[in-house]
């Protein structure tokens, strides 16, 4: 522990589970002060309650909620410094049974989620001339893909051009908006719904040779929200083990 972040008022949507909980628990450790907001009350309570963090029941997707989020961090700790979205959703679909419906529940929470955070969290920082905003996109559509993924891709590729225009237009106001991009993360989803096949077939994958876990995307959201990145904005950092690196498949440098 550094003291990075050290009374640091952050909000972290979608914190209940995995990443967006790794985040809190990084957070936690350098001495933020933190509002966790998720859709799913009762793990992002406990997610709270154990990092002695406020909790508050949020869909992103839903403007009301994300500026309920950002008030509930003013009325207990009078500001906000950082604004993280990590909520997000990735259905299985391939685009011939993809209704139009299902696409724009994608969009609503991934990509207007993420449009609802930053604006909700644009009043207090603008006023006060400072603030940090950084979001989860993916290496899934801004770089790869594959078939099943065609909602999620679109958004997350959007995540990242709402990053450059957020950038821009909040410069002025000593705002940086930043993202990062991971590769595959070991989550309790992931043990919960892949056999070790599967994950032995990603870990293949990855010249690193294994699976990211929450705490590397972490460490990740924590430069990014330190001063350590007061110069660093409109850019998204990879964290995927070198997953986008190779050219094929056999890639790895074997003994004689």
């Amino acid at each position: 522990m550094t003291g990075r972040i050290e009374g640091k008022v952050a909000v972290i949507v979608g914190a209940a589970r995995g990443i967006g909980k790794g985040i809190a628990q990084r957070f936690a450790e350098e001495g933020a002060r933190l509002v966790l907001a998720d859709s799913e009350a009762e793990a992002g309570q406990a997610t709270a309650d154990e990092l002695g963090a406020t909790f508050i029941r949020t869909d992103i997707s839903r403007m009301p909620d994300a500026e309920a989020a950002v008030g509930l961090a003013l009325e207990r700790h009078g500001r906000l410094d950082v604004m993280i979205q990590n909520a997000g959703i990735y259905p299985w679909q391939l685009i011939e049974n993809t209704s139009p419906d299902d696409w724009d529940r994608v969009m609503a929470v991934n990509l207007r989620g993420t449009f609802n955070a930053a604006r909700a969290a644009l009043v207090p920082m603008k006023a006060q001339r400072f603030g940090r905003m950084a979001f989860t996109s993916s290496i899934t559509g801004p770089h790869v893909s594959s078939p099943g993924h065609g909602h999620y891709s679109a958004s997350k590729a959007g995540i990242n051009g709402f990053i450059r225009s957020a950038a821009l237009e909040f410069s002025s106001y000593g705002i940086t908006v930043n993202g990062v991009e991971p590769g595959n993360i070991l989550t309790e989803a992931i043990e919960m719904h892949r056999g070790p096949a599967f994950i032995k077939n990603m870990e293949d994958a990855i010249p690193l040779g294994r699976l990211g876990t929450p705490r590397d995307v972490a460490n990740a959201f924590l430069f990014l929200a330190s001063d350590d990145a007061s110069y660093v904005t409109g850019t998204t950092i990879v964290v995927d083990g070198g997953q986008l690196l190779p050219e094929g498949s056999d890639f790895r440098l074997l003994p004689p």
